[in-house]
């Protein structure tokens, strides 16, 4: 039995199996449900799967952040840029404005490859580098930069790369 014939949506006065996209939604509902405001994101392994329920089923590449504040506890969780299947161009001053903005005083950068690869590109790196270096500038910390790929993800820090 799959979970699609026994999720079941209410139609008048009778129930009908539910297509593939209400479970979709509904799933994300209780993703977004799962994680609120002051949730803390001290440990990176609660980064990697707070993005890996986020951006794993995505089918084009997005670029997200989590904005945190002193305690390293959610304020808000923001998509900030949408690419293509095999890239998102990243700007580090929408970055630093969006911490601005939610007032953050840390960020975890995440972004999704479609492709399911894991590892992280020159360019991952790179861009990594140079969001650092602009967050500091307005003394906000990057705390992780997590790839995501299907159902799995990495961190950055985990891996020395950050």
């Amino acid at each position: 039995m799959t979970l699609a014939t026994r999720l079941f949506v209410r139609e008048k006065t009778r129930y009908a199996p539910a297509e593939p996209e209400q479970v979709l939604a509904a799933a994300q509902q209780i993703v977004d449900a799962r994680m609120v405001r002051g949730t803390s994101f001290k440990d990176p392994s609660v980064a990697c799967a707070f993005f890996r329920d986020k951006l794993g089923h995505l089918e084009r590449e997005v670029f997200a952040a989590v904005m945190l504040d002193t305690r390293h506890r959610l304020i808000e969780y923001v998509e900030l840029f949408q690419g293509t299947i095999d890239g998102a161009e990243v700007h580090p001053r929408e970055v630093v404005r969006a911490a601005l903005r939610f007032n953050a005083a840390a960020v975890l950068v995440a972004h999704n490859h479609p492709s399911g690869e894991l590892e992280a590109s020159a360019a991952d790196r790179a861009l990594t580098v140079r969001l650092k270096q602009a967050l500091a500038l307005v003394e906000v910390r990057l705390l992780d930069h997590v790839i995501v790929g299907g159902r799995n993800s990495q961190s950055m820090v985990a891996r020395g790369l950050v």
